[in-house]
């Protein structure tokens, strides 16, 4: 399937803080679709973007905004004369309804959480269920529609919102007050099912496999039968998928570099070059920079500094070592592991979001390297690049490990990061790991990992005094790391992970577990 040959669904993101989370629920249908911002439909605009990009189903997104408030985004009404079937959710179908005539409001009472929705017509996005059927939905709105505009009429109502879900068939227009992309909306999939497959007539053909014969080739004209390309490898599941996809499209044209920061995992640097040398034999270049890096992390103890320190070493290392395999090999293009959450950030219409910690990636580095950028797996989420990997044959157990942060164990070494502390977290992290695999509980959580504390306590070890340093454990689950719950792990197996660490690991005599959720704490302790 070619990029021209997709169906492909518009998203017009108005600002609303789950836009990312309908796309995820649309490519779980198998149907792709991309995120736009929502001034590309704005009047004045014009729709020569949307009109090339062939789309043939469109969603409006929620949003914060009223459509009567001073500078709320607006919606060029000719948008619904393009005889696309247009899905309005919340603020996208206040924004339907008030372009094409009918009459928005203030609410009565700001509706925000659950609700339950009676289906008066089972037809459209409804075509799935039976009349006086009740559904669970979640709300979150302060305005509602007091009329309808004409061609529409009535096909859901709440004891709040009496347009709760809404039709104009001949025109294929449909609009929800409530968010059937959230999980707190149990059937939302069916909803959106019934939009996509009975109104939009779209086929589930959005695959991992057509994506990476579709992605190869991409690569291999981008590149040129000639071209030679670079990729950093940090052994994380984003650019280890990109590699192997680049290698099957580039062969001997490859080279990865994968760079020793010295705050990788235990085993880690020896399990990554076995794994791409011996398995994919990809050409790879192995870097020893532990010793660059721990001497220009002495006595940083900020984790904001750590990560700009470490993103700056890892800079220039990198940058020395293509300048060798450009020279050597001609290569002219850099492989980077861009997702399409990084895509989103940069184009949404909100803007990027509040910088709340920093992230180290090769940004930067083709401006400075005069090297092009190929970036296979930015039209991809995670569990998508997971899925793809699969196809490209990288085993499970790896593909499937869980998330591993750029600037590595240095932060989770929180204070100064030392040789001999990080060597004391890589025999506790691996002991939390190794009880996780053992009990069956590695795949049932979403990340977990080992902190080591700046705090000292005294303990008792035999018949001695000691006083030496605290590890705390974090296990977490998630769907998608933007929220997460701490993970309900059993007590005989926390215990035994403390006993292990506490006897095995010299330095370390007391072990707690963090049972804080995300929001308001992180994942990360830095």
């Amino acid at each position: 399937m070619s990029h021209a040959d997709r169906e492909l669904v518009l998203i017009l993101d108005y600002g609303s803080q789950y836009t990312q989370l309908i796309a995820r629920r649309v490519r779980e249908q198998r149907v792709y679709c991309e995120i736009h911002p929502c001034t590309v439909a704005a009047p004045g605009a014009g729709l020569d973007k949307i009109r090339a990009m062939s789309p043939r189903a469109i969603i409006l997104s929620g949003g914060p905004s009223s459509v009567y408030g001073e500078g709320a985004p607006q919606v060029d009404p000719a948008l619904f004369e393009l005889g696309v079937p247009v899905l309005g959710i919340c603020y996208g179908l206040q924004l339907a309804a008030h372009v094409l005539g009918g009459e928005v409001a203030r609410a009565d009472a700001r509706e925000y959480g659950a609700a339950q929705v009676t289906v008066e017509k089972a037809e459209g996005i409804f075509h799935r269920f039976q009349p006086g059927e009740t559904l669970d939905v979640w709300m979150s709105h302060g305005d509602r529609i007091e009329a309808l505009p004409k061609g529409f009429s009535t096909v859901g109502v709440s004891g709040n919102t009496p347009f709760c879900a809404v039709a104009d068939p001949a025109r294929k227009i449909y609009g929800l007050q409530f968010h059937p992309e959230v999980v707190h909306t149990p059937r939302g999939a069916e909803i959106l099912g019934a939009f996509l497959f009975d109104v939009a007539k779209l086929s589930p053909s959005w695959t991992p496999g057509s994506f990476v014969e579709e992605a190869v080739a991409k690569v291999e004209k981008q590149v040129g039968p000639q071209g030679h390309a670079i990729c950093g490898l940090s052994g994380g599941v984003d650019s280890s998928v990109a590699a192997v996809l680049c290698h099957r499209a580039l062969g001997d044209r490859l080279t990865c570099i994968f760079v020793d920061n010295g705050l990788l995992r235990a085993g880690e640097f020896e399990q990554v070059q076995a794994m791409f040398r011996e398995n994919f034999h990809i050409k790879l270049v192995a870097v020893d920079a532990r010793r660059e890096f721990l001497d220009a992390l002495r006595g940083v103890t900020d984790p904001e500094k750590k990560r700009k320190t470490i993103g700056k070493i890892f800079i220039d290392v990198f940058d020395r070592e293509a300048k060798k395999v450009a020279a050597g090999e001609g290569a002219s293009f850099l492989i980077q592991g861009t997702l399409y959450p990084d895509v989103i950030e940069s184009v949404s219409f909100k803007g990027p979001s509040a910088g709340i910690k920093s992230h180290h990636n090769v940004g930067g580095l083709p401006e400075r390297m005069k090297l092009s950028l190929v970036e296979p797996l930015r039209e991809l989420f995670k569990d998508e690049v997971r899925a793809a990997g699969e196809v490209l044959g990288l085993p499970r157990s790896f593909i499937w490990r869980h998330p591993f942060p750029g600037p590595g164990l240095a932060i989770r070494c929180l204070g100064e990061v030392t040789e001999e502390r990080l060597s004391i977290l890589r025999k506790a992290d691996a002991i939390f790991l190794d009880e996780l695999r053992s009990s069956g509980q590695y795949d049932a959580v979403w990340q977990a990992f080992t902190v080591l504390l700046p705090v000292r306590s005294v303990g008792v070890m035999g018949d001695e005094r000691t006083y030496d340093e605290t590890c705390a454990i974090r296990a977490v689950t998630s769907s998608d790391g933007m929220t997460a719950d701490w993970a309900k792990l059993p007590y005989d197996l926390l215990g035994r992970v403390s006993t292990r660490i506490i006897n095995e690991v010299k330095g370390v005599n007391r072990v707690v577990y963090d049972i804080s959720s995300k929001p308001p704490a992180t994942i990360e302790w830095e």
